[in-house]
């Protein structure tokens, strides 16, 4: 994803007083672009463009020199193929930007190839240029556009970095300093940096493909040469992409997918699950509009899932081992680097062997004397294959003295989750989520036991900002009550956030327990049109995923956030554990919940500055609480939807059986007012 003042801010733990909450998140819109139509890079889904892919053995032909092939270059650390041009503006803005880079990496074994696609660009225009800004690498004039055809590329600007065993790892633009229609003093996203970076450290990349303006070419991804569909040179990669993170020695998955062998005993089971996608985890419908909406988007691309079914249901060939890629390493501690602060349960809890837990709360004194920005935070099980989940609340000072007041901060207010292959979360530069000081850790793990008793000892790390950020993340959530009849196969359960000033959104959690069975957020804007923004048609309960948008989205003021969800109580449900039970909100699994968790920021304020939560604006006119209550959605309230008669005979100020907005808006002013203490004599 790409796109704070010492003044002391409490955490606005908004309060719903029907039950739930929610508080927010940020993001920002700075730059000084120009033009009528500006372009900038944008983040594009990696596996769809052949990132984590064999690169071919390609030929390559330099202007000085012997030609050789990319398997002899030699690179002891990543290989850089960087498109250029000396008759494109963009590129050659690029070009000493290149150089540079290149020239900076040189001491740890990167080589860089410059391939020149456009058959016009004269050979002593090109010496000119390879002059002028100091390229050291071999550089190509692909009259012939064999090099592009082969690995498709898109623009003159595009880099393409390979690691030691040529698998793709980065493709996309250097920076984002130039583009179409502007330039920036300095680069905000320094992309190819990145990648080298994390080549180097054999860390994980963010953003691993990114479009890259420039000049167009013609050459067409489609005509990309392939490799062979064999386990080393194909099937291994796909695996090492959405699989080893959690399929491996000492991972949290029931079994490793690291080598041949074991993936071949697998075979059977990985197709049932591939097949029905259930593997890997990731439930958000595709939107063809929309199509690389999701940051952290896990699909596998078609042609990956086709491959890798392909070579499940066959004789598995396992190829030539000089195709194999390099190992993927993971962190042996901690995945955000040594962290800040640690906050752990104090004593760690006895997982029994058989049967179920019931949810287990710990609260931790964090000891935080004043107010830390986080921009980084990690959750860690010290017994991973019977931690289910793990929602971690930071409390404000006395909530945790109050189950009202807990309640209250706890269903607006997750801080981090933890399931297995997602327990990091991280902004980008200028964001950052407040702890208040004094803050209390509330830690609420499912476990499921596993046929062997253990214990956990669950911990959260934490990376703090050495300045204050420019942006508060904040974490909002739709409300809604919840009365399952028995034996409903399909209860539908609704709820509205008024939006009253413009936000940024940034990424949603649905939360619901084993009678969920789908969710749905959408956005509708003041003019009335209604955009869908999530929609998961088939909740699992196993997987408290986190949907993180590549591009954030507006909900500007007086638009309002709409989540609905279904639940089947019914026997067709095989993880009802009673379809005979009337089901309220509980905190047990047993239970339900219904909380459409997002994250948002609010461009236009910085965390400095007296920001209100979206739950306390709303409150301040009671618009939550009358949304809440109009079940129908028909914009009055009648006394069948009203929890109180007689409360329901003072809102209706005209007598007419019926609440509007406004009468319930100087209902609730009155109300508040009453409320206030009594000013001293």
């Amino acid at each position: 994803m790409t796109k704070m003042a010492t003044a002391v801010i409490k955490h606005s733990t908004a309060i719903l007083l029907l039950s739930v909450i929610l508080v927010s998140v940020a993001w920002p819109d700075d730059g000084d672009q120009t033009g009528v139509v500006a372009e900038g890079p944008r983040s594009v889904a990696a596996s769809e463009i052949g990132v984590g892919r064999l690169v071919s053995d390609l030929m390559i032909k330099p202007m000085a020199g012997k030609s050789f092939r990319l398997s002899q270059a030699k690179a002891k650390g990543a290989l850089v193929i960087a498109f250029t041009s000396t008759s494109c503006p963009v590129a050659n803005r690029y070009a000493s930007t290149l150089a540079s880079i290149e020239k900076q990496f040189t001491s740890q074994g990167v080589k860089f190839i410059f391939v020149n696609p456009v058959a016009t660009d004269s050979a002593d225009d090109a010496k000119k240029a390879i002059r002028a800004h100091g390229f050291r690498g071999p550089y190509v004039r692909d009259v012939a556009g064999q090099i592009g055809k082969a690995i498709g590329v898109r623009t003159t600007t595009e880099v393409f970095v390979l690691d030691s065993a040529r698998t793709l790892v980065y493709r996309g633009a250097v920076d984002d300093q130039y583009g179409l229609g502007y330039s920036l003093a300095a680069p905000r996203q320094t992309y190819l940096l990145d990648a080298l970076r994390a080549v180097g450290t054999n860390g994980t990349l963010a953003t691993r493909a990114t479009t890259a303006p420039g000049c167009a070419l013609a050459t067409a991804a489609s005509e990309r040469e392939s490799e062979p569909l064999t386990y080393h040179a194909r099937i291994s990669r796909i695996l090492q992409a959405h699989c080893v993170e959690c399929h491996r020695a000492d991972g949290p998955a029931p079994f490793s997918l690291e080598s041949y062998s074991e993936v071949a005993s697998h075979a059977a089971m990985m197709r049932k699950q591939v097949e029905r996608s259930a593997m890997p985890p990731w439930y958000a419908a595709s939107q063809p509009e929309n199509a690389h909406r999701w940051a952290n988007d896990r699909t596998l691309a078609a042609q990956d899932k086709a491959d890798l079914l392909g070579w499940l249901q066959g004789n598995h060939p396992e190829g030539d081992v000089a195709d194999t890629p390099l190992p993927r390493k993971f962190p042996k501690d901690w995945e955000i680097g040594v962290p800040d602060a640690i906050v752990r349960i104090p004593e760690a809890i006895a997982v029994k062997a058989t049967g179920k837990m019931p949810y287990q709360n710990v609260y931790v004194t964090a000891g935080f004397s004043e107010d830390r920005w986080v921009n980084a935070v990690e959750v860690r099980p010290t017994a991973r294959d019977v931690v289910h989940h793990v929602l971690v609340f930071v409390l404000p000072p006395g909530a945790e003295e109050s189950k009202e007041k807990q309640r209250e901060a706890e269903s607006g207010n997750f801080f981090a989750v933890y399931v297995p292959g997602n327990n990091v979360l991280s902004f980008p530069e200028g964001f950052a989520k407040l702890i208040p000081a004094g803050a209390t850790f509330h830690f609420q793990i499912h476990y499921t036991p596993k046929g062997t008793a253990a214990r956990d000892q669950t911990a959260v790390g934490l990376r703090f900002t050495k300045t204050p950020p420019l942006h508060e993340v904040r974490v909002a959530a739709i409300p809604a009550k919840l009365d399952i009849p028995p034996g409903d196969s399909n209860y539908e359960a609704s709820g509205i956030l008024p939006v009253p000033f413009d936000a940024k959104l940034m990424s949603f959690m649905p939360h619901m327990h084993v009678r969920g069975k789908a969710f749905r957020y959408e956005l509708q804007r003041p003019d009335g049109k209604i955009e869908r923004l999530l929609d998961v048609p088939h909740y699992d309960f196993n997987w408290q995923l986190q949907y993180c948008l590549a591009d954030f989205v507006d909900a500007p003021a007086g638009s309002t956030l709409l989540g609905t969800a279904w639940y089947d109580n019914s026997t067709n449900n095989p993880a009802n554990p009673n379809p005979e039970q009337r089901v309220h909100w509980g905190q047990q699994t047993d239970d339900e919940m219904m909380l459409g968790y997002l994250e948002y920021y609010i461009p236009s304020l910085s965390p400095g500055e007296n920001q209100v939560s979206l739950v306390e604006a709303a409150l301040r006119d009671g618009g939550v609480i009358f949304n809440t209550l109009d079940k129908n959605h028909d914009g009055v309230i009648t006394i069948d939807e009203s929890p109180s008669a007689a409360q329901f005979r003072i809102a209706d100020g005209d007598h007419d059986g019926k609440v509007t907005r406004e009468e319930f808006k100087v209902y609730w002013q009155h109300r508040q007012e009453k409320r206030k203490p009594a000013k001293p004599n």
